[in-house]
């Protein structure tokens, strides 16, 4: 770990700041234990103002953390620890790391054409089934907005911050209050601007702001200050829907007029009533999506209705981009600018074998990806520096247990070294056969097979059974064949294997007695299964 990197509770390492408001500082993080990457939130704890209240907010902040972690939906990112440090001055919340957008990069006056009607009621029905989940618990939000709920890759609605609001009581905020209160007015209800009581029926008064705002584009009030904004959510009326678009459908202007009703009793009953209504405008299993789904380049937050409880995309379906053979030469760097770069590649290089002595796989392929883009931009694409660090990062991958992420780049990587070295090389083997190997660790027994097998081939035809790579191809193929229930075929390919490992690297060597163990074992599988047949 470098130096000027900051550690919390011993495991936690902030590496960069990515986001900034007026609750705290979100930062990309490193779980040194559990080799992971984490998102850490540090948050402001305006309500300790003085010593004394240091220890109830102690017992505040665990307590909503313990609650907030009890939401078990996976549209809430899982919190994983909560730290508090010693001064009672900073607290932060260390969460699952999501990949996604916020609402507020969709919503905009000037956005043509508007969201469809489909895209934004599949938010809110998602958002919908994410507060059925938090309510039971019961954990009410307090402060949903789009800046909290974040659409991901795969079109996943993420709520963030429950609990937040409650840790820092920014519930308790009155208009007689003197001082500047804290929360979103845009979205805050009216008893929530009183300082009333909070209820599950506040988070749907919010819900309701935020699918006024997709619909239609902009906040459901405007105003020039904090005062005239919460007055108009206590008093003013909200304009209907329809006079803002002309395309929404009656009942959904008539389901987020109800959601906005000034008293909390006035409002649908509960959030399992909103999704209901929310259905008809749902697509239908099975149905396709539209081809103008929602923004240019955005998520299709659709397809989780589309195709209720789909299977993760293949691996390599859309992973890795493989290079094309025709990439742009790389440009002509002066020596001095050659040499700068390849010690950069080397400091990475002793980066990365430093935090592979400490096992922390995962961060070790984030820091070689870093150097990926930079290098291929000078060197190109398919220089073997590149593809070096390319093999690098999909090794650490692997050895981190990430054979999903591994196995594409190892498939890609073998295509180019087909191309640069030749399909036979030792890369494009080795690619191959770490390609199989990931296979196999992902349940495809029988394509680990095949791609292991292919690979045995190519490298008897040169180096024969006794080499390095055959034995460890040979030994693999056994125990995949052993993993299928094939006994008897994986003893006919390992008995063999323990002869010839006995006369390179003698008997007492650990590979050779670790094939002399498995052996032992099977042919206890088989006289079992032998005298279990007899009469």
């Amino acid at each position: 770990m470098p130096d000027d990197v900051r550690r919390i509770a011993g495991r936690y390492e902030l590496l960069e700041q990515f986001d900034h408001g007026g609750m705290g500082d979100v930062w990309r993080g490193y779980d040194a234990v559990l080799d992971r990457p984490v998102a850490v939130k540090l948050i402001r704890p305006q309500a300790v103002t003085s010593p004394h209240l240091a220890e109830e907010f102690e017992k505040r902040f665990r307590r909503e953390a313990r609650v907030t972690a009890r939401i078990q939906h996976p549209g809430v990112p899982q919190v994983y620890d909560a730290v508090l440090d010693e001064s009672y001055e900073q607290l932060f919340l260390v969460m699952e790391l999501v990949d996604g957008v916020p609402l507020t990069a969709y919503v905009r006056p000037d956005q043509r054409p508007p969201l469809p009607v489909s895209w934004a009621v599949a938010v809110a029905a998602q958002v919908a089934t994410v507060l059925s989940y938090a309510h039971d618990v019961p954990v009410v939000h307090r402060d949903l907005k789009p800046g909290n709920i974040l659409v991901s890759r795969d079109g996943t609605v993420k709520v963030l911050d429950f609990g937040i609001a409650a840790i820092l009581r920014t519930d308790v905020t009155k208009l007689t209050a003197t001082g500047s209160p804290v929360g979103t007015y845009q979205y805050m209800a009216p008893e929530q601007v009183r300082g009333a009581r909070v209820t599950p029926r506040t988070d749907l008064y919010a819900l309701g702001c935020v699918l006024h705002e997709l619909l239609c584009g902009r906040t459901l009030f405007g105003g020039d200050s904090e005062w005239q904004l919460m007055m108009q959510h206590i008093n003013a009326a909200p304009t209907p829907l329809r006079q803002l678009r002309a395309d929404v459908p009656q009942a959904l202007e008539e389901l987020v007029l109800h959601l906005l009703r000034k008293a909390p009793e006035a409002r649908p009953v509960d959030v399992q009533e909103v999704y209901e209504r929310l259905r008809p405008f749902l697509p239908a299993p099975g149905e396709e999506s539209a081809p103008q789904a929602g923004p240019a380049g955005a998520p299709d937050p659709t397809g989780i209705f589309r195709r209720p409880y789909a299977p993760r995309s293949r691996a390599g379906a859309a992973g890795v981009r493989r290079n094309a053979p025709d990439a742009a030469p790389a440009p002509v760097l002066p020596p001095a600018q050659r040499d700068e770069l390849r010690e950069r590649i080397r400091e990475v290089y002793n980066h990365c074998d430093a935090l592979w002595d400490e096992d922390r796989f995962s961060q070790a392929a984030e820091v070689v990806g870093e150097m990926i883009d930079a290098a291929a931009r000078v060197l190109g694409a398919e220089s073997k520096a590149v593809l070096a660090l390319r093999t690098r990062r999909a090794l650490s991958r692997q050895l981190a247990g990430d054979h999903r992420s591994a196995l594409p780049e190892f498939e890609a990587l073998a295509d180019a070294y087909g191309r640069v070295s030749g399909p036979h090389s030792e890369e494009s083997l080795d690619c191959r056969a770490q390609a199989a190997r990931c296979r196999g660790e992902l349940g495809r027994v029988t394509e680990a097979l095949a791609g292991l097998n292919g690979v045995l081939d190519a490298v008897r035809a040169v180096d024969g059974d006794a080499s390095e790579n055959a034995v460890e191809l040979r030994r693999d193929i056994g125990m995949l064949l052993l993993a299928q229930q094939r006994a008897a075929e994986a003893y006919d390919v390992l008995e063999p294997l323990h002869t010839d490992l006995c006369m390179v690297l003698g008997p007492d060597h650990e590979l050779t007695a670790e094939v002399a163990e498995t052996l032992a074992v099977i042919r206890l599988d088989l006289d079992g299964g032998a005298s279990g047949s007899s009469p």
